[in-house]
C-alpha cells in the first residue's frame, strides 16, 4: 500500500462524504508532501476538538513514513 491510498483510508473513514475525499501526492526536496482535500462540511470532523484528529492523522502518516523509509512528510489539510 502506497502512503497515498493509506491517507485515503484514514481520511475516508471518518468523513461523511468519503467519495469526495482526494488526496495528492508530490516529491520534493524536503521530502514527500501529502494534500488532503475534503468537502467544507467534513473539514470539522477532519481537523477534530482542538486540532486532535488532525495530528493523529499526521502522526499514523509520518510512522507508516518512518516504516517504509519514505523520509519526511509534510501533510496539508484544506476545503473545497
Amino acid at each position: 500500500m502506497k502512503i497515498q491510498e493509506y491517507a485515503e483510508v484514514l481520511v475516508k473513514s471518518i468523513c461523511k462524504e468519503p467519495d469526495l475525499v482526494k488526496v495528492s501526492e508530490y516529491e520534493s526536496e524536503e521530502g514527500i508532501i501529502l494534500d488532503i482535500l475534503v468537502l467544507e462540511n467534513d473539514m470539522g470532523a477532519v481537523i477534530g476538538k482542538d486540532g486532535r484528529n488532525a495530528k493523529a492523522i499526521r502522526t499514523m502518516l509520518n510512522l507508516f513514513a518512518y516504516i517504509h523509509e519514505l523520509g519526511h512528510i509534510k501533510v496539508n489539510i484544506d476545503s473545497f
